[in-house]
């Protein structure tokens, strides 16, 4: 029996090693294979990744999606290239990762990160919890928020508690609800927010003082038609706002994955069976031009029937509109290209 034991306890130990062996190599084999996906079709890769770690922890991918592209929306354009290599834009703070009370805020050994209370995780067997991997940033906060659970309030309270911020919680909720029900990642495409014809004008009237209700500036561009033009969805996005606004009348609120409010007011009406939390497509339409506003609700006809259509960006601590013009003059020139085509 003494002979024995020792023999048990070395075939534990090869198999051990064994195991982690098998874990890094395919790891290894799931990283060359995303790196080759990348190559070929970006979304490809980042779906393969998303499904990847959902089914290790037991998460829907399109919840990983909508936090990674949370983070993305957050990244200042001049990191964006330095960024190219990775994935996933998903970071965290140095102490969130290693440790509040870790003396080594760069530390990547996940035995003392976890002694010391931090975050990160090694997620491809190779002994390092390394932040800037794909993998170990998309396990690491995947771990975080399944261990508040599973449903969608769990979601939302991980959320909470991790971003410390109510408009966080309701992006990533409605880009996890725009992935769903499209399923793809590629979500990106453009309308103009009229049929392209000759029956509307536009300039570029964004910053012109305003009057009405106080001096303001004009947060928009106002595309002039007739009375009942329809107007449609510029973007792939998820209603956010739809009814009476002294300023803009009939208006409706659309948010898409680049975190942008896409607002349109002055309709004369909305099409049938729209509702706050709908789906939208490009070029789906979602009301008719009209001269709705300035005043309570039903006015109508204190101005040349228009679409006012603006633009706001969210950041993740401020909303700010922008000159949508360039935009505008953008998609009405590709769509103008592709009607050419057909």
């Amino acid at each position: 029996m003494s002979q024995v034991r020792p023999i048990l306890l070395g075939l534990l130990a090869l198999t051990l090693v064994w195991n982690a062996l098998g874990s890094r190599a395919s790891a290894a084999e799931a990283a060359a294979s995303t790196k080759e996906n990348t190559k070929q079709d970006p979304y490809l890769a980042r779906r393969q990744l998303y499904e990847e770690m959902g089914s290790l922890l037991h998460i829907p991918w399109y919840r990983l999606a909508a936090v990674d592209q949370y983070e993305r929306t957050l990244t200042p354009s001049s990191k964006e290239a330095k960024s190219e290599e990775r994935l996933t834009r998903i970071s965290f703070l140095s102490p969130v990762w290693s440790g509040w009370v870790n003396p080594e805020p760069q530390d990547t050994n996940p035995v003392s990160i976890a002694l010391f209370g931090g975050m990160g995780k090694d997620a491809t067997g190779d002994g390092v919890a390394d932040p800037k991997n794909d993998r170990d940033a998309l396990f690491t906060i995947g771990r975080y928020i399944t261990s508040f659970g599973y449903d969608e309030d769990d979601f939302r309270i991980a959320l909470w508690k991790y971003y410390q911020n109510d408009r966080a919680v309701q992006r990533i909720s409605q880009f996890a609800r725009i992935y769903e029900a499209f399923n793809r990642l590629d979500l990106f495409e453009n309308a103009f927010p009229l049929p392209i014809s000759n029956s509307y004008s536009y300039n570029d009237t964004w910053g012109n003082s305003r009057h009405w209700g106080g001096f303001r500036i004009h947060e928009g561009n106002d595309l002039f038609a007739p009375y009942g033009v329809p107007v449609r969805s510029v973007c792939y996005g998820i209603v956010e706002i739809k009814g009476w606004n002294p300023f803009g009348g009939w208006r409706i609120g659309i948010r898409d994955l680049n975190n942008r409010y896409h607002y349109y007011a002055h309709l004369s009406g909305y099409a049938k069976n729209i509702n706050v939390g709908d789906m939208m497509t490009p070029g789906q339409v979602i009301g008719w031009v009209g001269s709705s506003g300035y005043g309570p609700p039903g006015t109508q006809g204190k101005f040349p029937p228009h679409l006012h259509f603006g633009i706001y960006r969210d950041n993740g601590k401020s909303e700010w509109a922008f000159d949508p013009y360039p935009l505008l003059k953008r998609w009405e020139n590709a769509e103008r290209a592709r009607l050419r085509k057909k």
